[in-house]
């Protein structure tokens, strides 16, 4: 894979991406390309590439083919906090970078997620809202140009996401990164993102603006409508599935 730098007027781009495992090809000649501070959220059923090409964007899969052109400043976010249980959540936070002015970018770090005090907690003492507001400061405190988010809150209670996405909107909002939100959760998508891309068998299959102010509520007509068009052009009927209130099949 041929990676690049990326410039100033584009967030991330890929020309041709694509990714093979075995006879199975996960991606196909994938071409995209995010603005600057633009949040794109990424639908699609189970195994149609969409984690694949996040390992792609942060560097992760050298076996990736194709045009790759990304900031240097990238951070990412997985579903499972990843902290080391041996070391503290400061020293989390700032893992791999040294020096007094690491531990301060780490001190406002936690403050912005809510966890000052926090600094000389063992992981195994935080809850997963609190290890997953860590994980989101750990990310932070690198700058990125580019954040990307892999499930993050797929593993959270339902009162717990909430918060958490009301978090990342006003970090996000202060930060302005350019995201791209790996979900299964087609409410999730359209409350954060400012496009929703749905990858069907390794190809984009929908690629479709929100145009919905903020605060976006679920039970505006608007809302309901692009989340049917969503669902549906992930192959759920919801005349014929029972859809919770989170907009996934319960």
């Amino acid at each position: 894979m041929a990676a690049g730098t990326v410039s100033t007027q584009v967030g991330f781009q890929t020309r041709g991406l694509t990714r093979s495992f075995g006879p199975r090809e996960v991606l196909r000649d994938l071409d995209l390309r995010a603005a600057p501070g633009e949040f794109v959220a990424l639908l699609g059923r189970s195994g149609s590439g969409k984690s694949t090409l996040l390992r792609a964007l942060a560097g992760l899969d050298p076996d990736a083919g194709g045009d790759l052109f990304v900031p240097p400043r990238r951070a990412v976010v997985f579903q499972d906090p990843r902290l080391l249980p041996w070391k503290s959540v400061l020293d989390n936070v700032t893992l791999g970078q040294r020096g007094a002015a690491a531990v301060e970018r780490g001190q406002t770090a936690l403050r912005e997620v809510g966890l000052d005090g926090h600094e000389r907690d063992w992981p195994k003492t935080l809850s997963g809202g609190e290890a997953q507001r860590a994980a989101l400061a750990r990310a932070l405190v690198r700058e990125p140009r580019l954040l990307l988010l892999d499930e993050p809150f797929g593993a959270l209670d339902a009162l717990t996401r909430i918060r958490m996405h009301a978090l990342v909107q006003e970090l996000c909002s202060r930060h302005g990164p350019t995201v791209l939100l790996v979900t299964h959760d087609v409410d999730e998508a359209i409350l954060l993102a400012d496009r929703v891309l749905v990858l069907t068998d390794g190809r984009l299959s929908l690629d479709l603006q929100v145009e919905l102010p903020h605060p976006r509520l679920r039970g505006d007509g608007a809302f309901t409508a692009l989340r049917t068009r969503l669902l549906r052009e992930l192959g759920i009927d919801e005349s014929a599935a029972g859809i919770h209130h989170e907009g996934v099949p319960s």
